[in-house]
């Protein structure tokens, strides 16, 4: 497109590069993909669609991925497959449940692997508080509780306002 053609609608000035899938599979049902659910999996994010007529795209990115558990109940075993429990940092999506998939153990390991990859190309660590929550009783004065609405964000959480990886709260 020549630089001073004008854009029509639905036209972009700009390209988006976009990441290769790595991984593709549908939600099963009875070991077979008879689901109108999708998931895929990029080095930057993690996408659950679903629908038929009205669609529905999710998208968690990797960085904000906590923990990934993986369940197999008799049922999945004879068929194959297994359900993966994501809990994220994401605010629209917590929590993304892929349900029933094949290969569940080799999929939750290459989903750990690239979320580790994504955290260190972005430059972002995670700290994990050991001991978990405060004791209950009264707090030193000046120090807020937790749970107030001006408390600091939680540990290896901050905020990501643009989504670059950068703490904001430190950028002038």
């Amino acid at each position: 497109m020549a630089e001073n053609t004008p854009l029509k609608n639905g036209e972009f000035a700009v390209s988006v590069a976009e990441d290769p899938v790595l991984w593709r599979d549908r939600k099963r049902w009875l070991g077979l993909p008879l689901t109108f659910t999708a998931y895929s999996l990029t080095a930057n994010k993690l996408f659950v669609n679903t629908g038929f007529l009205n669609l529905r795209e999710e998208e968690v990115r990797l960085y904000r991925i906590k923990d990934i558990s993986l369940t197999r109940s008799l049922a999945d075993r004879l068929f194959g497959v297994g359900t993966l429990l994501v809990q994220s940092s994401d605010a629209t999506i917590p929590v993304v449940e892929i349900r029933h998939v094949r290969n569940p153990q080799k999929v939750k390991d290459v989903l750990s692997q690239c979320v580790e990859d994504c955290r260190r190309r972005n430059g972002i660590r995670t700290s994990e508080l050991i001991g978990g929550a405060p004791a209950p009783g009264p707090r030193p004065e000046g120090e807020a509780p937790a749970d107030a609405p001006d408390a600091p964000p939680e540990p290896g959480l901050f905020p990501d306002i643009d989504q670059n990886g950068i703490d904001d709260r430190t950028e002038e």
